[in-house]
């Protein structure tokens, strides 16, 4: 059975970032390209800011625990002709303007591969990725590491990401935070990021698959059970890691982001989910089907209070016969 009542308030009471963090991250992010817009060496460089990744393709999901959630935003700068033999010097000077700063010298902030990191006590940490349209036309971010420039196309991903949600009735963006779900709060597949898990589960949604069945996607977890399905089916037919592709059209991959194990590893994980959900979507006791749902989510997938309750979840039996421990399957 579907239970989307269930998954309405499982989505908004576990899954999705509340908006009090996302508030929170708005004001932070404002804080910080403010500080930076400001400083007297790189700020006539500074141009604009942009959510980037999960946050910006409203796929971002609470952390867990006392974990500290993160998210990117990407820091729009001019082409600096003197930075040309070294496009590091982006991230460099991006680091040394924080570090400048009276407010953010104190806080933690490290440079990584892309982006510079400033962490937050006990509840998040930013990433600054510096971004450059160059004069070529090329839009770029660095490669710190490597020292060099990596095409990236934030505008085209994003349209991919609308167009893919539209043609799964807005019911991609719930279908991938319940995965990314199952990776950290149920420990299952760790290692696959989240770009190759959004990429994977958006390429799966095809409008061939609606015209037998307009309601393919029509609810979250229909959408879920058939979008899984066909990711199964997929990896399936692939046993060894396959080639990527940036759905944006940048011409790179994300192929670098795991390897043949991690793979091995998540297709046979999505094989058990796939199997786990569809038992709980075909089920037609009520009961049984919310504890077989459970298997999968935990028992924290409980029905909403409707009125006059005093917590947003009503108790609901545990699975007895589960011995798992984190993890579904």
């Amino acid at each position: 059975m579907q239970h989307t009542t269930y998954f309405d308030a499982f989505l908004k009471g576990r899954v999705n970032l509340s908006d009090a963090k996302l508030n929170l991250l708005d004001v932070r992010v404002d804080t910080i390209f403010g500080v930076l817009k400001a400083d007297a060496e790189i700020g006539h460089l500074v141009r604009g800011k942009k959510p980037q990744g999960s946050w910006a393709q409203r796929t971002i999901i609470n952390p867990v625990g006392d974990k500290e959630f993160d998210a990117d935003f990407m820091l729009d700068m001019k082409e600096n002709a003197d930075w040309a033999h070294s496009p590091k010097l982006y991230i460099e000077s991006v680091y040394a303007a924080l570090h400048r700063h009276s407010t953010y010298k104190g806080m933690p902030h490290t440079r990584k591969c892309r982006c510079v990191q400033l962490s937050y006590a006990n509840s998040m940490h930013v990433d600054i990725v510096p971004y450059v349209r160059l004069a070529s036309g090329r839009e770029v971010i660095v490669n710190r590491d490597e020292d060099r420039w990596e095409d990236t196309n934030p505008a085209g991903f994003t349209a991919w990401m609308q167009a893919k949600d539209a043609i799964a009735d807005g019911n991609l963006r719930k279908v991938i935070r319940l995965m990314k779900y199952l990776r950290d709060h149920k420990g299952s597949f760790t290692g696959t990021r989240s770009i190759i898990l959004t990429t994977l589960l958006g390429e799966r949604v095809s409008e061939f698959s609606k015209p037998a069945n307009p309601g393919y996607y029509g609810n979250v977890p229909t959408a879920l059970l058939h979008i899984v399905s066909d990711l199964d089916d997929w990896l399936q037919q692939r046993p060894f890691k396959p080639s990527i592709p940036d759905p944006s059209g940048s011409g790179v991959t994300f192929d670098h982001r795991w390897d043949q194990t991690t793979y091995a590893y998540f297709r046979a994980r999505i094989h058990v989910h796939a199997a786990q959900i569809q038992s709980a979507y075909r089920e037609t006791d009520p009961a049984k089907s919310v504890r077989l749902w459970q298997e999968v989510f935990g028992d924290r997938f409980q029905a909403p209070v409707t009125s006059g309750g005093s917590k947003f979840f009503v108790p609901v039996p545990a699975i007895t016969t589960v011995t798992r421990t984190g993890r579904a399957g």
